[in-house]
């Protein structure tokens, strides 16, 4: 099984320049989203399967992307004002990346090779992509856009124990 490498780079949604350090020793739950997707309202979920479980180690990780249809058009300050103000998003949101071709974050990178999609696809194939990381930074699964939070309870539950 793939591990994370905790020393990639990433940028939070107010600028800030940092690695995936932060959240050794926890579960991570890693999304790209987008504010103008008929998936947007599973920012709900997340939030909900954040507050349920943060105390547990759960860390909800948010990764705008505008790849698909141009459903992100906001930029970061906007991204932060719609999540705050329409779902109450606490999690960590960072500034917006590409999970596809030639400009793929190496994060997005990492995660597609280890958790293939449906007949070993890479691809990310919509807004909501879910990637599930262990406390030991195994990467242990996908789950596709339209598995709705709720869903996948059970299975993060498991990680986090």
């Amino acid at each position: 099984m793939a591990k994370l490498d905790y020393s990639t780079r990433v940028t939070t949604l107010d600028g800030r320049e940092t690695d995936l350090s932060e959240y050794k020793g926890k579960t991570l739950l890693i999304v790209n989203t987008a504010s103008r997707c008929g998936l947007t309202p599973q920012f709900e979920g997340l939030e909900k399967l954040y507050e349920a479980h943060k105390d547990d180690g759960l860390v909800v990780l948010g990764f705008p992307c505008n790849q698909f249809a141009g459903q992100e058009p906001l930029d970061s300050d906007g991204i932060a004002e719609f999540c705050q103000i329409n779902y109450g998003v606490t999690f960590p949101m960072h500034a917006k990346i590409e999970v596809n071709g030639s400009g793929t974050h190496p994060l997005f990178e990492q995660l597609k090779s280890a958790a293939p999609g449906v007949l070993g696809t890479k691809g990310i194939k919509w807004n909501f992509t879910k990637f599930l990381v262990d406390p030991d930074g195994n990467i242990v699964k996908r789950f596709g856009p339209r598995e709705e939070p709720e869903a996948i309870e059970a299975e993060l539950a498991a990680a986090l124990a």
